[in-house]
């Protein structure tokens, strides 16, 4: 595979919406739906479009359409998944990526935060869902993923707010795809380790020292560096195509080692 999304095989006809569209594993996981022929939009609330109305894909991306919506927002999400549908002609394969990040242990976060957090990672997963559920039922080859993190499996420092959301979507994931498996829906979700995303970036930016902070992170996924956006949009990728046809339930790691290997130093 080419870090351009470019892989060997077509998608022609398949119908996907990636929320979390406009940047990072969103926008990577579109680019590489697209390069195959997918019909793709992207769902974001930094869209350039009036809201519901599909419009131009993000960073001027001739091969995205793109739709403007806030997850926590339920009208404007049923108004922007039925302009995706209408726009591609169904709904095959959703991509819930949207999601933000928080620091901190459980003193740290007040309960607005706690509120907004889990609002976004996790009640916005169920609003996207349920608007396009009856999209995905009339659809041969329905396929859900979503984005998780190693924050569910593995304890990390000063993540507990968002290691809690993500824990949520693991159990989500697995209970989606226990609802939905005899409707023909697969659900599935992906686990990243520390990618090299705009929010890392955000982060090693306020850190005190922004090169011994990457440092610390790349020294700690086995294979000594963060994981690429568009490694995980190929995970995202193969669980939302036919050819996982018989995978659902599934976590599936990218996340260089870290959460199965104890190399030693």
């Amino acid at each position: 595979m080419s870090a351009d999304g470019g892989g060997a095989h077509d998608l022609s006809g398949l119908r996907v919406l990636v929320t979390g569209g406009a940047s990072g594993i969103g926008l990577a996981t579109a680019r590489a739906f697209a390069a195959r022929a997918a019909t793709v939009v992207c769902l974001d609330r930094d869209i350039d479009a009036p809201a519901g109305a599909v419009s131009a894909g993000p960073e001027g991306d001739g091969r995205l359409a793109g739709v403007r919506a806030d997850v926590t927002d339920d009208p404007q999400v049923r108004a922007a998944v039925a302009a995706a549908a209408g726009h591609a002609g169904g709904l095959d394969v959703l991509v819930n990526n949207a999601g933000i990040g928080a620091q901190g242990t459980v003193a740290d976060n007040d309960d607005a935060e706690w509120a907004r957090v889990l609002d976004v990672n996790v009640v916005g997963i169920a609003r996207v869902s349920r608007a396009a559920l009856p999209h995905l039922r009339a659809s041969s080859r329905a396929a859900i993923v979503n984005t998780c993190s190693i924050a569910a499996t593995a304890g990390l420092p000063q993540r507990a707010l968002y290691s809690a959301s993500k824990g949520a979507v693991l159990s989500l994931t697995l209970a989606m795809a226990t609802d939905h498996v005899r409707e023909g829906i697969r659900v599935n979700c992906v686990n990243p380790g520390t990618v090299d995303t705009p929010w890392i970036g955000r982060l090693l930016d306020a850190a005190p020292d922004p090169a011994a902070e990457r440092a610390a992170l790349e020294a700690r996924q086995p294979t000594g560096r963060l994981v690429a956006a568009w490694e995980v949009a190929e995970a995202i990728v193969y669980l939302g195509s036919p050819a996982s046809g018989a995978v659902t339930g599934t976590a599936l790691a990218v996340d260089g080692g870290m959460q199965g290997l104890r190399p030693r130093r």
